[in-house]
């Protein structure tokens, strides 16, 4: 990339990552190093059920003060307050959140709201924090939001039928252990749909009119890794190795995004989450080419870079031709690793478009997508390409 020789930037990333399969038992451990010994573990009804939880509460034994596991696939407001009072009541100093994105993003609520009091309606918006929020260590038991590093929580307000963007530095996890064994039994269904939300993450950061040089290349290794890996993952779950390295590119793209933010397929996945309820990493993977497409005039310099990364860049193409190869090949991605490819398939209905168009010109992510969206029709053009 030619970068603007008057570019400048902050990059964000002080999260510790702790890597390797067994390391989740080191969570006790961790803990203690940040000075914590009451710890609120935050997950789901699905990621204890399967068992999950049982080898974490082993770990920390006695400084395990409480289970919050009432965490629905979209966690709302009234969900976290529910949770921070609980919390609050058990003498919680950290948290300890184990579980895919919602189950971590509602941890980040919690450790607002230990902080903060009141209710997490009083906090949306961006950097309206002024000061470290309650420790907060993540286990992720899904390898695609990348939340486990970023400051940024979506949330859904029940009031508004919307999900609201809370980015907030001083609220990034302290810790993110990345064991690949707490992945090993995610259905071949999930791995893709989780794995198709980081590749979203790495390619909307590549394209973003925040990008820079470090995001770039986070981005560029996580879209790398995905496509090695991630079709491995999902033929055969037990594949450690193989789940490693998705982790990985899962947390690099979530460093990616976090400092480059995302776009225009983020403002349509949350829209679609709000109206229909779309799981957000189905969202993402579905929407992911057609808003590709939508993009490239503005975008063709970065989409180019993605064919590198997806090894579809032949010798001898140029820019536009790399950048239509880019969009071709996540297409061809989707099918080989058995993702949905259109939004009907996932249950949207069509009359579910118009709305969800509406909504996505007032999501923040919206604002960094290179080509700019001013009008809701635009935007319901591509929810029909994708339909």
């Amino acid at each position: 990339m030619a970068y603007d020789r008057d570019l400048s930037f902050v990059y964000f990333g002080p999260t510790k990552v702790v890597f390797g399969a067994g390391t989740a038992r080191d969570v006790g451990a961790e803990m203690a190093g940040l000075g914590c010994s009451r710890a609120l573990v935050v997950t789901d009804p699905g990621v204890r059920k399967a068992g999950l939880v049982e080898g974490i509460l082993k770990a920390l034994g006695g400084q395990c003060v409480g289970i919050w596991d009432d965490v629905p696939q979209d966690t709302g407001l009234g969900v976290i307050n529910r949770a921070a009072d609980y919390a609050r009541g058990r003498g919680a100093d950290c948290v300890v959140s184990v579980g895919g994105g919602s189950v971590i993003d509602t941890g980040k609520g919690i450790c607002i709201l230990l902080t903060e009091g009141g209710g997490l309606e009083a906090i949306e918006g961006i950097q309206l924090l002024t000061r470290p929020q309650t420790p907060h260590i993540v286990v992720p038991t899904t390898a695609g939001t990348g939340s486990e590093v970023t400051c940024m929580a979506v949330v859904l307000d029940e009031r508004k039928g919307q999900k609201i963007l809370i980015v907030e530095y001083f609220n990034t996890p302290r810790i993110a252990i990345l064991d690949p064994v707490m992945t090993e039994g995610l259905p071949p269904g999930l791995t893709a749909s989780t794995g198709m939300d980081a590749m979203t993450h790495a390619v909307e950061a590549l394209q973003s009119v925040q990008r820079e040089p470090i995001a770039d290349g986070l981005a560029m290794q996580a879209i790398r890794l995905l496509h090695r890996h991630l079709p491995a993952c999902t033929q055969n779950g037990h594949d450690l190795a193989a789940r490693g390295q998705v982790q990985l590119a899962a947390t690099m793209a979530g460093w990616a995004f976090g400092n480059a933010m995302v776009g225009l397929v983020h403002a349509m996945a949350h829209s679609l989450g709000a109206v229909a309820r779309v799981p957000h990493g189905i969202a993402n993977g579905i929407l992911l080419p057609h808003v590709m497409a939508f993009n490239l005039e503005e975008a063709a310099e970065a989409y180019a870079m993605a064919a590198e990364a997806l090894g579809a860049r032949e010798r001898g193409m140029g820019e536009r031709e790399a950048a239509e190869a880019a969009v071709s090949a996540i297409r061809s991605f989707l099918v080989r690793i058995g993702h949905p490819e259109r939004l009907s398939q996932a249950g949207v209905k069509e009359e579910d478009l118009t709305r969800a168009a509406a909504l996505s010109l007032s999501d923040g992510a919206i604002v960094n997508n290179p080509r700019p969206v001013l009008d809701a029709e635009e935007v319901l053009a591509v929810y029909r390409e994708a339909f």
